[in-house]
């Protein structure tokens, strides 16, 4: 840990999206940041694109086992990197519709109103779309939200079997729309358009992680250091309890305390949540911005079922399949008066993909299916429930108990959707629904509110509790929606930037 300031002006844990935004917008204005990660660079390599690396081997995930509700341990599909889990992501970068703000009556409950609404967050979408370099159309979505400008890059296209496909879903009266994606494909970009996208890593930097597109730049100003291969045991506050001093770190057995003006926590859901747990003192004898016991509940991952629509008598030669979404069922629609979710083109499954976790189906069968299958991911809202909730037991593992609920509505859409796909011609139809291991989408262990007695952190992210500590990464999200979350994040995290800058550090 040579080389480090003595203090800085502000402390980050995390180098993912929240974390890496976080970093360039502050490092932009000229404030001092110091960006921890647990992890390093991953190695631009062959395996970055090798299924067996990723998927079989599980080259690039952690090592390290979490305990599910009944004290199981599993290895999650977790991965700690410059980019955190952005590394792996499918690039989907999509806004959250109006009506999630305002909270929806689904088929098992209904989901919280947010402290602010769509409108206020609407600016930090555009300049979040920005930072990631979105691809996308607007105008063919017919759950859109309003928009105060284009997306930064026009959509990137179809190939001609999922134009084929887009024609299809139109006959059948749907209205699909270009996927809104972050990938280097514009004139000067370096994307090849590969099937080695979705659920790997780039070799070539091309896709728009956060490495790629928040850290680095942020870097590049000079006012940011990073350090790697560093564990956070806990922040430390000051004897009233109301300002965390320090964050005491590990470095190769090295222990140290880093003093800053503004602390925080980045770390992704779960992880955030057990680091304010470990934290617990005197003053917060159950963990730091717990005094409503809402840290750590309300834990929610989405319900994600992966679906192989198999046409048996033709190949499918697409490489970048993911370029289309239809959010026809996303709220009330004609097939169940309640929403059911989304559903978006999965990157090209290859064999040995849905594999991995299924030794008993010969690889080889799977390969010919994969061949022959246009692929889907399929996404349903779960319900906050302050049951689901990551707790640290007593040997400082990670606990994350969690029982999917909305699972009713998730399955109807997953069934009409197999209907549609056997009517197009896809006789065969495969599905394989993600298990808890699969710890992507994480959201919600310390969501933002009003009311300190019911909410973590404040409606600028602040942990109530706490006057200079702030959790800027999905864990905010009172809500999971039914799309993914990586833009949010970071709109959030510009939002929560641009207040620091107003109102702590009085520079905007």
């Amino acid at each position: 840990m040579n080389g480090l300031k003595a203090s800085y002006d502000v402390v980050i844990v995390g180098a993912g999206v929240g974390g890496g935004a976080m970093a360039n917008r502050l490092a932009r204005a000229g404030v001092r940041v110091l960006v921890i990660e647990r992890g390093t660079r991953l190695p631009r390599e062959a395996d970055n694109w090798s299924v067996k690396a990723v998927f079989h081997d599980r080259k690039y995930s952690t090592r390290e086992t979490w305990r599910d509700r009944s004290g199981a341990e599993f290895t999650p599909s977790t991965y700690y990197y410059v980019g955190g889990n952005s590394k792996f992501f499918g690039t989907a970068t999509l806004r959250f519709r109006a009506q999630d703000f305002e909270g929806m009556e689904h088929e098992t409950g209904t989901t919280p109103r947010w402290p602010v609404g769509y409108a206020e967050f609407e600016p930090y979408y555009a300049i979040a779309e920005q930072l990631m370099g979105t691809h996308g159309e607007a105008g063919l979505d017919p759950t859109e939200p309003p928009r105060s400008g284009p997306f930064p890059h026009p959509a990137i296209g179809h190939e001609p079997e999922i134009e084929a496909l887009n024609t299809k879903l139109r006959k059948k009266g749907l209205h699909p729309f270009p996927l809104p994606v972050a990938i280097d494909l514009h004139p000067g970009g370096i994307c090849i358009r590969c099937r080695t996208c979705d659920g790997f890593a780039c070799k070539l930097g091309a896709k728009n992680d956060a490495e790629v597109r928040l850290v680095d730049p942020a870097l590049a100003t000079g006012n940011v250091d990073l350090i790697l291969e560093t564990f956070v045991h806990r922040f430390i506050t000051d004897a009233s309890g109301r300002r965390v001093t320090g964050i005491e770190v590990e470095q190769k057995g090295e222990r140290k305390v880093i003093a800053a003006e503004v602390f925080i926590s980045s770390a992704g859901a779960i992880n955030s949540a057990a680091l304010l747990l470990r934290s617990a003192n005197e003053r917060h004898p159950k963990g730091l911005g717990n005094s409503s016991d809402q840290l750590g509940r309300n834990y929610m991952a989405h319900n994600n079922t992966a679906m192989m629509a198999v046409n048996p008598l033709r190949r499918n030669n697409v490489v970048f399949q993911k370029s289309l979404c239809i959010n026809d069922f996303y709220l009330k629609n004609d097939v169940k008066p309640y929403p059911l979710g989304n559903v978006q083109g999965l990157g090209k499954l290859q064999g040995g993909m849905l594999t991995a976790n299924m030794r008993w189906v010969p690889e080889s069968l799977m390969s010919w299916f994969a061949e022959r299958s246009v692929d889907w991911w399929i996404m349903s809202e779960d319900l906050p429930s302050p049951e689901n909730r990551v707790t640290v037991d007593g040997d400082g593992k990670i606990r994350v108990s969690y029982t999917p609920n909305n699972l009713k509505a998730h399955g109807e859409l997953v069934r009409h959707w197999t209907g549609l796909m056997k009517s197009m011609g896809y006789p065969i139809v495969i599905t394989q629904k993600m298990d808890i291991t699969v710890a992507m989408h994480q959201c919600g262990t310390a969501r933002f509110g009003t009311d300190p007695k019911t909410s973590v952190l404040d409606t600028n992210c602040k942990a109530w509790d706490l006057d200079n500590l702030y959790v800027v990464d999905a864990s905010f999200l009172p809500s999971s929606t039914a799309v993914n979350p990586s833009l949010t994040i970071v709109a959030q995290a510009v939002r929560t930037s641009d207040h620091l800058l107003k109102d702590v550090f009085k520079t905007a």
